[in-house]
């Protein structure tokens, strides 16, 4: 896999979750950004890619924002910042199935029509019973 190191931004502050008192005085949230257009690592086919699939956790069209603040410390949320990071690259870069055209034949097209009348059959007799 391609290092994405040199291509994203940290931004720290202030998080809300545990620590006590040591969340009032030390910045342990970390947000990450990655810049698609801007990355020299990708092609541009990838960076669409990433637009389209990853299109909910992006902002400003082409920023992918992660978020981590569930640790104690800033380099444990960094570490699972990079790990949340990789992890939606695979997801983002998944191409689609190429959907083959199949034709069906002759033989399965009447045994479903068949099979459709045979249960219209069935339902038009239960309603002649009543």
């Amino acid at each position: 896999m391609k290092d994405f190191s040199t291509e994203f931004t940290f931004l720290t502050s202030r998080s809300s979750g545990a620590g006590g008192q040591n969340v009032n005085k030390v910045e342990t949230k970390v947000e990450l950004r990655f810049d698609i257009d801007a990355s020299k690592l990708i092609n541009d086919f990838e960076k669409n890619l990433l637009k389209k699939n990853l299109k909910n956790k992006l902002i400003q069209e082409h920023i992918l924002q992660i978020i981590s603040q569930t640790e104690r410390t800033q380099l444990k949320n960094k570490e699972l910042c990079i790990q949340k990071f990789y992890e939606l690259l695979k997801i983002g870069l998944k191409r689609p199935k190429i959907r083959l055209k199949h034709k069906i034949s002759k033989a399965k097209k009447e045994i479903r029509l068949s099979n459709k009348r045979k249960q219209a059959e069935r339902k038009i007799r239960r309603k002649k019973d009543f």
